[in-house]
C-alpha cells in the first residue's frame, strides 16, 4: 500500500503487477488532475478494510476505441460513442467468496464460441479479479455476464471495452471506491495478458475522449480535451475480415530510420495540438500521415490502400488504420457528409479487396465506461 501525495488531498492507490519497490516509488499517473502525483513506499498505512457491496447487481458500459490515430502508435488513442461492450455483475451465493464466475458470453459474431468463461483467460473476468484485489473483496462471489456489441479481432478496442466494463463494474458494486487511474491499471493488466502491454485502447475506454500515452514505467497518461462546441464523427468501415493485433504488430518494423521517427514524432505532435484546439483539418491530416506502422500494416488489409483513396477523394478530413486493423477510420464534421463517405469506403473495400464491409459513423465518447443501471434487490 502506498500513500500519494497530490498538493492538498490524500489518495491511496496501489499497483496490481507487483513490480519492484523502485518502480512503484516512482509511479505517478496524469489522470484528469493538474498534475503528478507521488507514490511513496516509505510511509505505511494500515491494512485496507473489504467493502460492503452496495447494490445486488449493476450493469456497466464500455465504449469502442480508436487506437494509434496515425502516428501516435501504443500512445494516443481516443472513445468512440454508441457501440461497444455491456457487463452485468451480480452477487452470487454460488460462487465461491472472493472469487468470480462468468454465467453468460452473448453478442456480436462468433465471441460466445470463441471466448473462454474461465475468467483467468477472459478479459472481462482478468480485470474484474484485479479490480477485487485491489478492493481486498474476500467474502463475497460475484458472477458476470458479458455481451459483446464489438467484433473480435476489429480494431475497435474489443477487449479493452470487455475490460473496462468489467473493471467498472466491480468498483460500482462496492460503491465507486477506485479512481480511474486504478481501473486503468485493472485494464492493463488484462490487455497485457491478452494482446500486449499497451494503454491507448484500455485508458480512453474508461476515461473517455483523447488520451495520450506519455509513459508505461512508469504508466502516466494525459487526458486530451477536445473543444465541445466542435463537432467531430468518425467514419468507421468494418470489412468481414480478422486481424489479430499480435499477427499485425510481427509485421512492424524492429528499426527505423531518424528521418521517419522526426517525421512521425513531428505529426504526433501536430496531431495532439490539433485535437487541443479542435482543429479537424489538421487533426486530419496528421491522422493520415504515419510513415511507420500504416505503410506496413495496410498491405495486409486488402482494400485498405483503396480504402483510404476512396475516403480522402469523398471529403474526409483524413483516414487510417483504426488500431491493428481492419477498420478503416475517417474522420469528418459531419453526420450525412459522413454516411456518404462510408458508402464510398464501403465500395473501395469491395473493389478494391473483394471484401464486404458495414459502416457506420459514431461521435467522440468523451463520458468513458460507466453504469447503466443497478438494483439492490
Amino acid at each position: 500500500m502506498a500513500i500519494c501525495h497530490h498538493h492538498h488531498p490524500t489518495f491511496l492507490t496501489h499497483h496490481p503487477f507487483q513490480p519492484t519497490a523502485t518502480t512503484l516509488s516512482h509511479l505517478h499517473l496524469h489522470i484528469r488532475l493538474p498534475s503528478s502525483f507521488r507514490c511513496n513506499l516509505s510511509v505505511t498505512s494500515p491494512p485496507k478494510l473489504e467493502p460492503e457491496p452496495v447494490y445486488t447487481s449493476v450493469k456497466s458500459f464500455a465504449p469502442a476505441t480508436v487506437a494509434n490515430l496515425g502516428p501516435g502508435f501504443d500512445f494516443l488513442g481516443c472513445a468512440v460513442d454508441g457501440i461497444g461492450d455491456f457487463v452485468t455483475l451480480k452477487v452470487d451465493p454460488q460462487t465461491p467468496p472472493g472469487e468470480i464466475s462468468i454465467s453468460d458470453i452473448t453478442g456480436t459474431g462468433n465471441s460466445a464460441k470463441k471466448l473462454s468463461k474461465n475468467p483467468n483467460w477472459n478479459c472481462a473476468g482478468i480485470a474484474a479479479i484485479s479490480v477485487m484485489k485491489m478492493l481486498n473483496i474476500r467474502s463475497v462471489g460475484l458472477s458476470l455476464e458479458l455481451e459483446k456489441g464489438l467484433p473480435l479481432g476489429s480494431g475497435l478496442g474489443s477487449s479493452a471495452a470487455s475490460a473496462a466494463a468489467a473493471a467498472v463494474a466491480v468498483n460500482e458494486l462496492f460503491g465507486g471506491k477506485l479512481p480511474e487511474s486504478e481501473l486503468v491499471l485493472a485494464g492493463l493488466e488484462s490487455e497485457a495478458k491478452v494482446s500486449g502491454y499497451h494503454a491507448d485502447n484500455i485508458a480512453p475506454a474508461i476515461m473517455g475522449g483523447f488520451v495520450l500515452v506519455r509513459s508505461y514505467d512508469p504508466l502516466e497518461l494525459i487526458s486530451l480535451r477536445f473543444p465541445s462546441d466542435k463537432n467531430l464523427c468518425f467514419v468507421l468501415v468494418n470489412p468481414e475480415f480478422e486481424a489479430p493485433t499480435k499477427k499485425m504488430r510481427a509485421a512492424l518494423p524492429t528499426e527505423i530510420s531518424m528521418s521517419q521517427h522526426i517525421w512521425n514524432s513531428s505529426q504526433a505532435g501536430a496531431l495532439v495540438a490539433a485535437v487541443l484546439q479542435g482543429d479537424l483539418v489538421g487533426l486530419g491530416k496528421a491522422l493520415s500521415s504515419d510513415k511507420i506502422v500504416e505503410p506496413k500494416r495496410a498491405p495486409l488489409i486488402p482494400g485498405m490502400e483503396e480504402v483510404k483513396r476512396a475516403a480522402l477523394e469523398a471529403g474526409a478530413f483524413g483516414c487510417t488504420i483504426s488500431g491493428a486493423g481492419p477498420t478503416a477510420v475517417a474522420i469528418v464534421d459531419d453526420e450525412e457528409k459522413g454516411r456518404a463517405i462510408g458508402e464510398k469506403m464501403v465500395e473501395a473495400f469491395m473493389a478494391g479487396g473483394n471484401l464486404k464491409a458495414q459502416a457506420m459513423v459514431k461521435k467522440l465518447d468523451r463520458v468513458g465506461a460507466r453504469l447503466v443501471s443497478s438494483s439492490s434487490r
